[in-house]
This record gives structure tokens, sequence and C-alpha cells, in this order.
């Protein structure tokens, strides 16, 4: 049986942070889990590319805009599964067995990784708490939570749309079963501590409401990015 799953990564300068994200995924490749590896670039002017074809991972550059990175990158694909990932996340150990049990039980849903920082403290916790809270209760896990999608499931509800900001949520919102794994997503905590917890947190927030309210994601994109 082949292996299932394509990880998908989008970057821009991510020469910093992909060489530990690359790493945490090599228990999965060693479970038989990864089929192939595909880096989706928006112009990087670091190392980003030799670290990628280093790991022999496929490369895709294009125009900087998540939503078009992951959407070529998606189109490419030829997995069964995508495990659509950010080059600044590393995935917890144990991280295969969750994603092989849920490929073996869970019904062909799509699912999501529980959030934690790697940062320690109340703020961290409680940041990613109301993270875990809103994925569970609304539906609506970001991208740094990662997402384990079968193709077939992302190719009907339309893929990412090519937009610089709420890619994820534009999915998310066309998702139904939208599950939690047992693993968690370790995220950068750099624009929190940059920011400040409850600042940067608040401005997610309305970033989002925002949106909901039908700002467009590229005038959201020049405020988050500040």
């Amino acid at each position: 049986m082949p292996a299932p799953v394509s990880i998908v990564i989008p970057t821009l300068n991510a020469g910093a942070e992909l060489p530990a994200c690359l790493e945490h995924l090599m228990e999965g490749l060693s479970a038989g889990l990864i089929c192939e590896l595909i880096i989706s670039d928006g112009g990087s002017q670091d190392e980003t590319r030799a670290i990628a074809q280093a790991a022999g991972a496929e490369w895709i550059s294009g125009a900087p805009s998540r939503g078009g990175q992951l959407r070529r990158a998606c189109a490419v694909a030829r997995g069964e599964w995508l495990l659509v990932l950010h080059a600044d996340t590393r995935l917890a150990p144990g991280w295969a067995d969750a994603v092989a049990q849920h490929l073996e039980t869970g019904q062909g849903l799509p699912a999501y990784f529980r959030l934690r920082f790697r940062a320690s403290g109340v703020m961290p916790a409680l940041v990613a708490g109301w993270a875990n809270l809103r994925s569970r209760l609304f539906g609506l896990p970001y991208g740094d939570q990662g997402l384990l999608i079968r193709r077939d499931t992302y190719v009907a509800a339309g893929g990412y749309p090519d937009q610089p900001l709420m890619e994820d949520v534009a999915l998310a919102r066309r998702l139904k079963g939208l599950t939690a794994l047992p693993s968690a997503a370790l995220t950068s905590a750099v624009r929190y501590q940059r920011a400040g917890w409850l600042r940067r947190g608040g401005r997610n927030l309305w970033t989002l409401a925002r949106y909901f309210l039908g700002a467009t994601p590229e005038r959201l994109a020049k405020s988050y990015s500040k």
C-alpha cells in the first residue's frame, strides 16, 4: 500500500524555522505515512530553497500569497490525504500514531492538531486554550494548527482561495466534521512575544471579526503584518 499523505508547507524566508519543522516530520516518514513533501514558496531570498532541496522536497514558486501558495501545492499533490503545515510549526512526538489512527478510524473526516506555543507561562497557555476552544466550538482551526484532509474532500470544498490572509478560515468554514487529533502542533510565539500576548490576541480576534464583517483579505493582511 503506497504512503497516503502529501505534506504541504508554504514558505517565505523560512530558513530559520523550516529545518526543525522538517525534522519533526521524520517519524511520519519512518511510519510509512509520507509519500511526498511539497514546499510552495512565495519568493524567499534566504536559504529556504536549499533546505527544501536537501530534504528532497518538490519546489513550487509563485507570488507571495499564502492562499495562492497552498492552492498551487495542493493542486499537484498526489497523496490520498493532505497534511498542510506552516513552516514554524513543529508536530509533537507521537503525531504519526495519531494521524495513522485517524486515517484508519476517523471516517474520512478532516482533522487538526491541538495548538501549543513554544513558550511557557500563563499567557501562552490561555491563548492556546482559547484557540483550541474556538476550534472545537466553532470549527475554525487556524493554519498553525495544521490541517489533515482527504484530497477529494479538499477538492469538493473548493480548496484554499488565493488570498494573503484568512485562507485557512475560508476553507474551514466550508468543511464539515472537523475533529481534533490527540496530538499537538507546537507553533512559534514570536509574534505574540513582540507585540504582547493580550495585544496580539486582541488583534487576531478583531481581524477575524472584520473578516466576517466583509473586510477584504488584502486589507486585513496589511494591518496584520504590522
